[in-house]
């Protein structure tokens, strides 16, 4: 196949492109107006310029990564194996797991929440058995992950659509209320740098599909075989997914950031809303407050799939390799996999602990580790992926997850 050769959208390659929009939309998109507007109009526009460039480039040398293996069909867990030998291996496969095991336990307990929510709130009923809604709702989602590949994407899209476009109708009804309030907020230089280091991680993180790019990457190399091939296909389909997350995403950020004011946005970060919870009761609109629990299913749904593939690669690669006897049976490993993340997600779940958000921030620098400086590294000291050194989107996304990751320690204390 020639260099020159353009690649066609394909049903393959657009239902993979929703799954990963799917994977990086949780239920943080609803709080993300709030925390990357607090900071102003301009440095909003500033990050925008630069979230999708990282976006793409960082995901496709992951899945680069992840394709350099000399074994193919090899996931995350082997190639890291592979290159940085077993002891690196290993203590990478468990930080991987440790960083998206935490945010499959928030999705457990979220969807418990936000249906809960809408019960009680939306239908007027009275709250039902915690124990009991959990359990129904993390099976059913689990029940989906054990099914053939194609049957989860297709769930996926079914929930990807509505998302997007409610995401989109909300950005488009909320024009006639913008104003220019925010323009005229003038950050001093300091106050301009210091919020755009430490809002960056904040949409580094709502862009993040990196728990999915591994099963992605295998699935495009059965789909096409050849390397190259897999390579564009995969690269193209990356591009369209950071395409949709910029256009669809940032417009409802700025939709929502030009509709408030400096001080109502300081208004929503105290109340600890989400920015429909806010926006319903601003313009008294209860079509809004609806929406508000139905967009939060969708996206934690459609997350806790992608995040799913993410944890339970890193927990059968741990498995794998703590076990010396390569004859495992890897149906019944998939199945114990499975009742491991129901019960601890069902158990976490009926306690509804708050320490919860607090965990999954230490998994933040480990996450921009694997995402930006992997693979970056990788270009530099491996054989197989040298043939993509000496571009200067190498520089860029080293820089970016540099900045990412101290933001995000730096926030942390």
């Amino acid at each position: 196949m020639s260099k020159n050769t353009s690649i066609k959208w394909n049903k393959f390659d657009l239902l993979w492109a929703l799954n990963l929009f799917g994977t990086a939309v949780g239920a943080g998109v609803l709080f993300l107006p709030i925390n990357a507007g607090m900071g102003g109009f301009w440095p909003l526009v500033v990050m925008a310029i630069l979230v999708g460039p990282m976006t793409f480039l960082a995901h496709r040398a992951l899945s680069r990564f992840v394709l350099s293996s000399s074994v193919p069909g090899s996931d995350i867990t082997d190639v890291v194996e592979e290159h940085f030998g077993k002891n690196a291996g290993k203590l990478i496969t468990l930080l991987y797991f440790f960083a998206i095991f935490p945010i499959l336990l928030i999705y457990g307990n979220g969807i418990t929440n936000t249906v809960d929510s809408f019960i009680v709130n939306q239908l007027g009923l009275a709250s039902p058995n915690r124990a009991l809604l959990s359990f129904v709702l993390i099976a059913s989602l689990i029940s989906v992950m054990l099914m053939d590949e194609k049957i989860m994407l297709k769930i996926t899209e079914l929930l990807v659509y509505p998302l997007v476009l409610i995401l989109f109708a909300l950005s488009i009804y909320l024009i006639p209320e913008w104003n220019t309030s925010m323009l005229h907020e003038m950050p001093t230089a300091q106050g301009f740098i210091t919020t755009l280091w430490i809002t960056i991680p904040v949409l580094v993180f709502s862009f993040n599909h990196s728990p999915a790019i591994s099963s992605f990457s295998q699935s495009q190399q059965r789909q096409y075989k050849d390397l190259e091939l897999t390579e564009k296909h995969a690269g193209h389909t990356l591009k369209g997914t950071a395409t949709i997350l910029l256009v669809f995403v940032m417009f409802f950020v700025f939709s929502c950031v030009l509709t408030l004011t400096p001080q109502e946005l300081t208004l929503a970060k105290s109340q600890n809303i989400s920015i429909l919870s806010f926006l319903a009761n601003k313009f008294d609109n209860p079509y809004i407050s609806y929406l508000g629990p139905f967009v939060a299913f969708l996206a934690i749904t459609s997350s806790f799939f992608g995040h799913y593939l993410g944890a339970k690669e890193g927990l059968e690669g741990l498995f794998i390799k703590m076990r010396d006897d390569k004859k495992i049976n890897r149906k019944k490993l998939n199945y114990l996999t499975a009742l491991f993340f129901l019960f601890t997600l069902w158990g976490v779940a009926i306690i509804n602990p708050s320490i919860l958000g607090l965990i999954e921030s230490f998994g933040g620098p480990i996450i921009a580790a694997i995402l930006f400086i992997m693979p970056m590294y990788a270009i530099r000291k491996i054989p197989a992926m040298q043939r993509y050194q000496g571009q200067f989107s190498n520089v860029f996304v080293t820089v970016m997850g540099l900045i990412a990751i101290s933001a995000v320690i730096y926030g942390l204390f």
